[in-house]
């Protein structure tokens, strides 16, 4: 499924980065309904929190590369329950070979959204790889995601909803997002509490 062309040259477009993240990550997360949501650091997790904090949320205060790994371990452990992984360009990056993974393991309940800014944002927004002539929904198909969605424009959010939480997975998007200024929203950073609230909200561990 694609809405947009899977191409280099869509990333090279200065029109394509014109999604506000913050209310954009909100919308979607409309749709979630019981899905689980893995965080990757920094924004993600941010724009996550800001959405509405859930017991449901894994968010991440480190790790860089390891929101995939993490979800796709979740996916095959909570086989019922939809899990989605949400991550940054530079991120997904650093752990690209995760995706060979996903795909070889096929969790046909796995969906990832990379947010893309084509900036290394944590470090000082320089120009990330996906600005040039990386283009993730390729890589990912080549990794053998079969299905991918590129996002440019705000008409497609209804669709990407549906694309990540009804598609069987594994699948991927990636959303062009424009750099912003937005107000820092920091969930707890203690790593045990936010894994243990996690767990007791998938009944694994007692209140």
């Amino acid at each position: 499924m694609s809405n947009a062309p899977s191409k280099a040259s869509a990333a090279l477009n200065p029109t394509s980065n014109k999604l506000q993240r913050r209310p954009f990550v909100a919308d979607i997360m409309k749709h979630r309904g019981n899905g689980l949501v893995v965080t990757g650091l920094g924004s993600p997790t941010w724009d996550l929190f800001a959405a509405g904090d859930r017991p449901d949320n894994l968010y991440s205060w480190g790790g860089m590369g390891l929101a995939v790994p993490t979800a796709l371990g979740l996916a095959l452990a909570q086989p019922d329950r939809r899990v989605l992984a949400l991550t940054g360009d530079g991120e997904m990056m650093m752990g690209i070979g995760s995706l060979g993974v996903v795909a070889d393991q096929a969790p046909n309940n796995l969906a990832i959204l990379v947010l893309d800014n084509e900036r290394f944002s944590e470090t000082g927004r320089q120009r990330g790889l996906t600005g040039s002539r990386v283009d993730l929904c390729a890589v990912a198909k080549g990794f053998g995601i079969r299905e991918t969605m590129l996002v440019t424009e705000e008409s497609q959010k209804d669709a990407l909803a549906r694309f990540l939480f009804e598609t069987p997975g594994p699948i991927l998007a990636v959303a062009k997002i424009a750099l912003s200024e937005d107000p820092w929203r920091l969930p707890e950073k203690d790593g045990a509490a936010i894994a243990r609230r996690f767990k007791i909200s998938l009944g694994l561990e007692k209140p």
